[in-house]
Parts: structure tokens; C-alpha cells; sequence
């Protein structure tokens, strides 16, 4: 018998049935619940989810965080504690696709958990003008004033709408932040604002919103400052004029997990999703990954489709078969985009590193290219910052993306 739930009636406005999807041997899968038209949750008939628990997509929050316990255990102290604890303000650094949107996802569920008010936002043009657009939305539905907004236009089927802020309200939005804070704090709660990809905006936004979040500071307001970026864009904004008060913020520098971790996650969610596979190859495609979040993400989400197409049984060769299409994800989506926006002289020095195996001393790539010591530790020093590479004991420099060498030697 199917386990399909249909709606009690359809018609123009409601769904149709959720539907029954039987396979060409005889297997039927029954829909329980859906999301949008178009995306239902499965479940075979003896009750385990079909569903994919991989995220492998940029900011998707993963089953799990592997390698990631305790990281922002100041940040939810500083929750607790209130206004001008040190975790309140945190900077997040890694190289592309290390995890640092999945944590910033972290930090705002733990601030939502604590009863905070979230403001979410990525550093493009403009994006202090949507900062204060959230904060009047959070004081609209916090106060007891007329509204602060008014609706200008709506997008197809009604899922976006546009806004205008009254030109009295979008001359100062320091004020505005200054009112809700003290709502807030009136509540006993407090404000957290998360800005991701700080590398991609014009410096003069966050350092205008640093400097209006130091003043809330100084006047005891309950807020959290949280940014994200790679590395070398944040010594620069660290560098600069007014944002160097954030010097003062926790640093939390994202690495790979450890390989062990990555066993131990892929051998529970393996085991809670039916599938069958053995320890070694288990243990193959967590080495495959070299702890780096996104492949592990790619790796599970890619030997999950090998196993639903197999019967819930992953052999040697869909293993590897998932490996090479996590490995081929990661090149086009990590490796190309890190090296779009790299000049000629840093591409012939990582050209240099990827003729050695393994991690490479400053004199071997120095004789490669014929460059002076000087030289050669200022294109280290600028690749590190970008999160291409990064150091391997004294000297010493290595790949800081999966696949980046392999790329290069093709």
C-alpha cells in the first residue's frame, strides 16, 4: 500500500494530489509533505527518507558542522553577557569555500535562539541602505507607531514586494539604529548584524557602518557586529582609518576538519540514511575531501546519488565515480573562480609550486622564476591573503584549496 497523503479536495487555487512515484521494479515511494509545487520529500515504503542531507551549495547550512565544535562558543558567551562583551564582535576569515557563510548561518540561529533580532546582509553596493531598511521593518513590528514603509510595487504572484522609505526616516540611519537599540535593550535583548563577503564591496560602507556600530558600543547598546571574508580582505579593512577598532574582535580562522571527524560524520549519516558501504571506503572518501568543508559536502551530496541509484549500496567503483564528480564540482565552482582574479605574475609563482609535489620553500620558487628573494615574498605574502595559499612551516608555503595543484599541472 502507498503512503501518499492527498489534500481533502482541488481546484483552481489548491495543489494537485501529492503524487505516488513507483519505480520500474515495482518500488513505490509515497509523498508525505512538500515545500513548492515542485520539490516533495519522498519516503520508501519501509519509512526511510530518500531525501539528500548534502548542502554542497554556498551558504546551505550541512547536516553537520565536522570540525567546527566550539568555534563560536564567545560569540553565544557574549549573548549572555550583553553589550561590550568581546564575542559580540567577531571576524570570520578562510579561504573560498571553507564554511565561513555556513557559520555566519550558525551565529544567527544561536543569536534567534537567544531571543536576539538578526540582520542578515552580503556586502554588495549598497547594502548599509538595507541594513537601516531592516532595522525600521524590526521596529515596526517591535513598536507601536505608524508604519515605516510603504508598499510600491510587488513582484510576480505576490512572493517579493518593493519599499520606500519616507525621506525622513532614510536621512539618518544611525538614529534609527539607536532607537531600536534601545527598544531592545528595554526587552532584554539585543541586535545582531551579519555581513558576509566583505571582499566585494567598496571599503567605504563598512567602514561607515564600523564606525556608527563603535558609537552604539560606547553608549552601552546591546549590538553584535559579525563579518566574513577572506583573508586579505580583511587586514586590508583592518588597515584602515576608523574600522580599526576592529582589531579588537575575535578572530575565528576557519581550517580543514580533520580527516577522522569526516570518517566518523559520513559513517552516522551513511548509516541513518540505510546505506550500505564498507569502512575502507568510507574512510576513502573522507581522505578524498582533505577536510575541506565544501568538498565534503560535495563528496557526501555525490555518493548519496550513487547509492539511490544502486539500491542503497555504494561498491568501489560508485564510490569513485562520486569522488570524481565532487572532485569536478569543486573545480569549476572553487578552483576556476579563485584564479579569475589573479594577475600573470601570481598565476607563474603558483605555476612554480605546482611543478613540486607538496609544500614549497621561497628559495625553490625563487630559482623557477628567477626572482629576487624580495619579490618572491611579496607574491607569497599576497597569495596567503587571498586565501590561495598558506603556510607550511617555516619558509614553506602550500595549496590552500583542493584541487588547485592538480589544476594548474593539467
Amino acid at each position: 500500500m502507498l503512503d501518499v497523503v492527498l489534500f481533502p479536495g482541488h481546484g483552481p487555487m489548491l495543489p494537485p494530489p501529492l503524487p505516488a512515484l513507483i519505480l520500474a521494479d515495482g518500488t513505490a515511494y509515497g509523498c508525505r509533505s512538500f515545500t513548492t509545487f515542485t520539490s516533495f520529500t519522498w519516503f520508501h515504503p519501509r519509512g526511510r527518507a530518500m531525501q539528500n542531507p548534502f548542502k554542497p551549495t554556498a551558504g546551505a547550512t550541512p547536516p553537520e558542522l565536522v570540525g567546527r565544535a566550539g568555534l563560536l562558543d564567545e560569540f553565544e558567551y557574549g549573548l549572555q553577557q550583553g553589550s561590550g562583551a568581546p564575542g559580540l564582535l567577531t571576524i570570520i576569515t578562510g579561504s573560498r569555500g571553507i564554511g565561513k557563510t555556513v557559520m555566519l548561518s550558525e551565529a544567527e540561529g544561536i543569536a534567534r535562539n537567544h531571543g536576539w533580532a538578526v540582520i542578515s546582509r552580503t556586502a554588495t553596493p549598497g547594502f548599509l541602505a538595507g541594513v537601516g531598511d531592516d532595522m525600521l521593518r524590526i521596529l515596526d513590528e517591535l513598536g507601536d507607531g505608524p508604519p515605516s514603509r510603504k508598499i510600491t510595487a510587488f513582484s510576480a504572484a505576490g512572493f517579493g514586494l518593493t519599499t520606500q522609505l519616507p525621506p525622513e526616516r532614510s536621512a539618518d540611519w544611525r538614529r534609527t539604529g539607536n532607537e531600536l537599540l534601545h527598544l531592545l535593550a528595554a526587552k532584554g535583548t539585543g541586535l545582531v548584524i551579519t555581513i558576509d563577503e566583505i571582499h566585494a564591496v567598496d571599503r567605504v560602507e563598512i567602514a561607515q557602518l564600523a564606525a556608527d556600530v563603535q558609537h552604539f558600543i560606547r553608549d552601552g547598546l546591546p549590538i553584535g557586529l559579525i563579518f566574513a571574508g577572506l583573508p586579505s580582505a580583511v587586514s586590508d579593512l583592518l588597515n584602515e582609518g576608523v574600522a580599526t577598532f576592529l582589531r579588537r574582535a575575535d578572530r575565528i580562522n576557519l581550517h580543514e576538519a580533520a580527516i577522522a571527524e569526516v570518517n566518523t560524520s559520513y559513517s552516522e549519516l551513511f548509516s541513518k540514511g540505510g546505506i550500505s558501504i564498507s569502512a575502507d571506503l568510507i574512510n576513502e572518501a573522507a581522505e578524498a575531501t582533505e577536510g575541506y568543508p565544501f568538498l565534503i559536502q560535495l563528496v557526501g551530496y555525490y555518493l548519496w546519488l550513487e547509492a539511490d541509484k544502486a539500491g542503497w549500496k555504494l561498491d568501489q567503483s560508485r564510490v569513485q565515480r562520486g569522488i570524481a564528480a565532487a572532485q569536478r564540482r569543486n573545480t569549476l565552482v572553487v578552483v576556476e573562480s579563485a584564479l579569475s582574479d589573479i594577475s600573470d605574475r601570481d598565476r607563474e609563482f603558483l605555476d612554480a609550486m605546482a611543478a613540486q609535489d607538496g609544500p614549497s620553500a621561497a628559495g625553490q620558487i625563487g630559482a623557477l622564476l628567477k626572482a629576487k628573494p624580495n619579490v618572491v615574498s611579496k607574491y607569497r605574502n599576497r597569495l596567503i591573503a587571498a586565501g590561495l595559499i598558506e603556510s607550511a612551516g617555516y619558509g614553506k608555503v602550500d595549496f590552500a584549496i583542493p584541487g588547485l595543484r592538480q589544476y594548474l599541472r593539467a
